[in-house]
């Protein structure tokens, strides 16, 4: 593949990791194999391009995975011939992906349902809409095509319900509120979300439901689903989720990871046009955490 520089400045492997799906480790690798080539010629990684460069490259092969059922302990809150809801434990990977071929959500569905919709090959039957591996909470499963696009269609429009409960840092100014503010890749760190002008609109309300000094919970509903929504737009308000390993500070609540639940979830039957609405408890870690914000409060 070939792509022509249009702003000079940068070294080779960031115009690539910025320009193209590799990312920066994967653009040195290239570099050093030869598979990068500037106006046909082969440079290091710290050269600095010049506008008009003519950048070849070649993808690198993708892995080839094996995703096998697996007989994995997994809440299935509800089911039937088209749908299935299951409440994924904290920990917990949704799908299979090159650093993790097994012990994921799908490897638990090929166990326990037979029929998952095929809208999304073999790497993520039936699922729908994700959460982040370290969120726990409710997710909607499709086990046909049908019920499959009927359920993405209603996500696309902003008509099913997704409700959340986070423990963040910080006591919020104002008891409810709207954030509304676009999230796509960082210009940073490419493993990072952030509000960017080039993201795609993002919208999330929260309501706190308890404070306790330096911590709040607040119920949040998603009104987009953006990557790491959330967390990102918490983060921009100055009241990160605690225990988040990626956008939170380092001295935070004691956990596994973030303090966020998928605690609701609604949508309409796609056979039956009935409005079904779930709920689950939040983890352990996540209740002894608020009872002891309670006793310090």
């Amino acid at each position: 593949m070939e792509l022509r520089i249009k702003e000079a400045g940068n070294r080779l492997d960031k115009a690539l990791a910025d320009l193209t799906d590799l990312s920066r480790s994967q653009a040195n690798d290239a570099i050093k194999n030869g598979r990068i080539l500037v106006n046909g010629q082969a440079k290091k990684a710290k050269y600095t391009v010049q506008v008009d460069d003519l950048i070849s490259y070649e993808l690198p092969e993708e892995e080839v995975l094996e995703y096998q059922a697996e007989n994995i302990p997994l809440d299935i809150v509800y089911q039937d011939d088209d749908v299935a809801v299951v409440n994924k434990p904290q920990g917990m990977v949704v799908h299979p992906s090159a650093g993790h071929s097994s012990g994921t959500l799908v490897n638990a569905l090929m166990y326990h349902i037979k029929d998952l919709s095929s809208i999304n090959g073999v790497v993520r039957p039936g699922i729908v809409h994700r959460i982040d591996k370290d969120t726990s909470g409710l997710l909607m499963i499709a086990k046909n095509d049908k019920a499959h696009n009927a359920l993405a269609a209603e996500l696309k429009d902003k008509k099913s319900l997704r409700k959340y409960l986070a423990i963040v840092h910080g006591n919020l100014p104002n008891d409810r509120g709207v954030i509304e503010a676009p999230i796509g890749r960082s210009d940073k760190d490419r493993k990072k979300q952030a509000v960017t002008a080039k993201g795609k609109p993002a919208l999330t309300r929260f309501q706190v439901l308890e404070r306790f000094g330096d911590y709040t919970l607040v119920e949040l509903t998603l009104e987009t689903g953006r990557t790491h929504q959330i967390r990102v737009h918490m983060a921009y308000i100055g009241h990160p989720v605690a225990g988040d390993p990626l956008y939170g500070p380092r001295k935070t609540l004691k956990g596994h990871g973030q303090f966020l639940h998928a605690q609701t979830l609604g949508f309409t039957h796609p056979k039956t046009g009935e409005t079904m609405t779930f709920s689950a408890p939040v983890p352990a870690i996540f209740q002894e955490t608020l009872e002891q914000l309670r006793q310090e409060n």
